[in-house]
């Protein structure tokens, strides 16, 4: 019974970290419409109307992202604690499993703050000034932390992939 629900909660972890680490990618670039290549400045030209979409999107994808990552999160839970596979021998299932967990906290707070920006989408009706503060704001959180972890999960697909230290 141990093994079935090892290999469900797997994969619902393949399932979920695929629609979370899309929708990442989705908002990434839908946010980089907003902004001057390589600067946190907005660009000047854009239409307000325009703007407003923009941040109504990135809001809509962060839906999918909480949803992705907090199904990411329970699934690996899971996974990580009904696994017959013995840490010791397979390192990269160690290793994946910590720098997951290692930036749990750091994704709960960006989490927290694509909240905030639902929640202005949809229940409030918000100046653009009010969502491009929340956006810097977003995206300049804990000083780039949340751009070491995104290259940490893209580390544990490389893992995954190849098995490294495996005995």
């Amino acid at each position: 019974m141990r093994n079935q629900i090892a290999r469900i909660s797997l994969f619902a972890l393949m399932v979920s970290s695929i629609i979370w680490l899309g929708a990442v990618n989705v908002r990434a670039v839908i946010g980089n419409e907003l902004l001057n290549f390589g600067t946190l400045q907005f660009k000047t030209n854009l239409d307000a109307e325009l703007e407003g979409e923009v941040f109504r999107l990135i809001s809509l994808s962060s839906v999918i992202v909480i949803g992705g990552y907090l199904g990411t999160f329970a699934s690996a839970i899971f996974f990580v604690s009904t696994t017959t596979l013995p840490f010791k021998q397979n390192g990269w299932l160690m290793m994946s499993a910590i720098l997951f967990f290692m930036f749990s906290p750091v994704e709960f707070y960006t989490l927290y703050l694509d909240w905030k920006m639902i929640s202005l989408d949809f229940f409030f009706n918000p100046s653009l000034t009010d969502f491009r503060v929340l956006f810097i704001h977003r995206l300049a959180a804990l000083a780039g932390v949340p751009m070491i972890a995104l290259l940490s999960y893209y580390t544990i697909v490389g893992l995954v992939v190849w098995q490294p230290m495996k005995k």
